[in-house]
């Protein structure tokens, strides 16, 4: 297969991982000296594992208020807030 040099160079620094990233092959069941071994445990063990029953059933109060399960106060939610608005929020506490 022949390439043009800025293909190559891209398809090329598709392989190359950040500072700090490792690479997930050589480490874990997919290390190239005990692959084989280790997946064939990983499989057996998956096998092993029993099947769970029917998830437990959440029931649904009317209240829109939750009990804290640590002091049992009352929790309420609240707006989800992007970064820039909880930000702000945080710099208009600190300043008061």
């Amino acid at each position: 297969m022949t390439l043009e040099a800025t293909e190559f160079l891209r398809r090329l620094s598709q392989h190359i991982l950040p500072r700090g990233y490792v690479r997930i092959r050589q480490f874990g069941l997919l290390t190239n000296t005990r692959r084989a071994a280790l997946l064939a445990v990983a499989r057996q063990l998956l096998t092993a594992v029993p099947k769970s029953p029917d998830p437990p059933t959440i029931a649904v109060s009317s209240s829109s208020a939750w009990q804290c399960p640590r002091c049992t106060g009352e929790m309420r939610i609240g707006p989800n807030l992007s970064a820039r608005q909880l930000a702000y929020r945080c710099r208009t506490l600190d300043s008061s």
